[in-house]
């Protein structure tokens, strides 16, 4: 446990935390750990729903451990259909029972890349732009001027040769021993 635990970053998850409360409009309870207020996966899912309105049906505010499971599962399929890459998201366990906080962190950050690409989110935002793709058309003779470039970027090789190099002593041969 203390390992994983190593790999979490305060200043992200205070970011992150931040960014949920910003988007539902609803703040941590005061005192409480945030693995644990995200642990049900109300906050979650309530996120999602801001995202894109109605992503999840239900979502289970009471009940049993494994109603409130549920909850994880359902916000999980909503990242995918949303556009999270399936790389970035946690297992249910992670959270659950509390085994990889800083991978939540990530599907957090990971949701927060993905809302870019949603024209109709206004905002708020977490993380930077993700760079978009620029494609670059050459015509044929562009592409055929770059062959007969001769690419020096290691430098030289002319009068190359192994003439006066000596490194380390000399090898001895010694008959009869």
């Amino acid at each position: 446990m203390g390992e994983v635990a190593g790999k979490r970053d305060p200043e992200q998850e205070r970011e992150a935390q931040a960014w949920i409360e910003a988007v539902t409009g609803r703040k941590f309870p005061p005192g409480v750990p945030y693995e644990d207020v995200l642990r049900d996966g109300i906050f979650l899912c309530q996120l999602m729903n801001r995202l894109r309105p109605g992503i999840i049906s239900k979502v289970n505010t009471s009940g049993g451990d494994y109603k409130l499971m549920d909850n994880l599962s359902q916000f999980q399929k909503a990242c995918v259909s949303y556009g999270v890459p399936d790389v970035d998201l946690f297992q249910t366990t992670d959270l659950w029972d509390k085994k990889n906080i800083a991978l939540v962190t990530t599907t957090i950050f990971a949701i927060g890349r993905t809302a870019y690409k949603h024209p109709e989110w206004k905002g708020p935002w977490l993380g930077p732009r993700p760079s978009e793709e620029h494609k670059r058309e050459f015509t044929e003779q562009q592409l055929r001027a770059g062959e007969a470039i001769i690419g020096l970027q290691a430098g030289t090789n002319k009068g190359a040769s192994q003439a006066g190099q000596n490194f380390g002593a000399s090898r001895k041969i010694i008959l009869g021993k």
